[in-house]
């Protein structure tokens, strides 16, 4: 085994070998597009929070601290909305989901544009239209599922809707 270890070092250090990365392409077969809308949520309550501070004023060091934690956080988040989506559209989304649901690829590439908005916003609005397109796609997904979905307001402070499955 050492033997093996030292050929396929070898082989890669003169080769250059690009490493990959992955979600699961195992494929595991575990998707769900929840994790995309509480991301989005978090996008939206980030912007909320983010103009009472302003609203209030930013008088301190300790207030100046709190808007760029909270700017953080929505960008953290609005990146994971898109990884999250990027995975569903890349590893669980196939052609006949598409031909089916022919609006899902413009669907999917508008809710990543609108996550680098998301980002580059602090405006509730941008988090909402996230949110609703992420929602869009999540019918879908559960659609292609042949799952009946609900919509179910949240209880978090943004107090906008989940799409779940009816079960």
């Amino acid at each position: 085994m050492k033997m093996m270890n030292k050929v396929l070092g070898a082989l890669d250090r003169i080769l250059d070998f690009e490493v990959a990365y992955a979600h699961c392409d195992i494929p595991c077969g575990i998707y769900d597009p929840h994790m995309a809308q509480m991301a989005a949520h978090t996008v939206i309550r980030m912007d909320m929070l983010i103009a009472d501070a302003e609203n209030v004023g930013i008088k301190t060091a300790e207030d100046r601290n709190k808007i760029i934690r909270y700017i953080m956080v929505k960008e953290e988040h609005a990146e994971i909305c898109k990884h999250e989506i990027a995975v569903l559209w890349g590893d669980y989304f196939k052609p006949e989901h598409a031909k089916a649901n022919p609006e899902l690829h413009e669907l999917v590439w508008n809710t990543l544009k609108l996550a680098g908005k998301a980002k580059q916003s602090t405006d509730v609005k941008a988090g909402e239209d996230l949110l609703a397109s992420v929602q869009k796609v999540a019918e879908i997904f559960w659609k292609t599922k042949n799952v009946e979905t609900k919509r179910v307001k949240s209880f978090y402070p943004t107090e906008r809707e989940f799409v779940y499955p009816k079960v």
